[in-house]
């Protein structure tokens, strides 16, 4: 129900605006406002999404919780689209989103919404690994033996020997 008010309520705040702002300064102004806002968006969610991807990245390599980064990853990205939607109504909501401050609350109010049960990376114990040596030939299987007067109901595969 709530999604359904959204996609009524955002493009009738988004027509209201454009009425408003292009009576006041006209309709070439607004179209170039409209314009900016998505060339100056898309150059602050280009620049604000590699660095959160090496923050991902970062996480990833120290085997710490990655839940921030992929969240803020995921807020830029939304902040993309709506800074990429014409009007100014998603532009103030996209350029709030890249506000590191309004995505670190977004974030903890997502947090404490949702809960996770466990959270695990890696191995709790590291095993010391025997360094590979190429002449180390270990063929891992099962075998069963069979009694030398039972006849194979196959023929040879190549495999075994006679």
């Amino acid at each position: 129900m709530r999604l359904l008010l959204a996609f009524i309520a955002v493009p009738l705040i988004e027509i209201a605006l454009f009425i408003q702002v292009g009576g006041l300064i006209g309709l070439w102004p607004t179209l170039l406002i409209v314009l900016s806002t998505a060339i100056l968006g898309s150059w602050l969610v280009r620049t604000q999404g590699a660095a959160e991807l090496g923050r991902l990245r970062q996480s990833f390599s120290t085997l710490q919780d990655p839940a921030e980064p992929l969240a803020n990853g995921a807020m830029i990205l939304f902040a993309g689209a709506l800074l990429l939607t014409p009007g100014f109504f998603t532009d103030a909501c996209g350029f709030a989103l890249l506000v590191p401050a309004i995505r670190a609350r977004a974030f903890r109010a997502i947090k404490a919404r949702v809960r996770f049960t466990q959270f695990e990376m890696g191995s709790q114990q590291q095993q010391p690994q025997k360094p590979h040596h190429p002449d180390d030939r270990v063929i891992d299987g099962e075998f069963e033996t069979l009694d030398s007067t039972q006849k194979p109901t196959h023929g040879s595969s190549g495999w075994t020997r006679h």
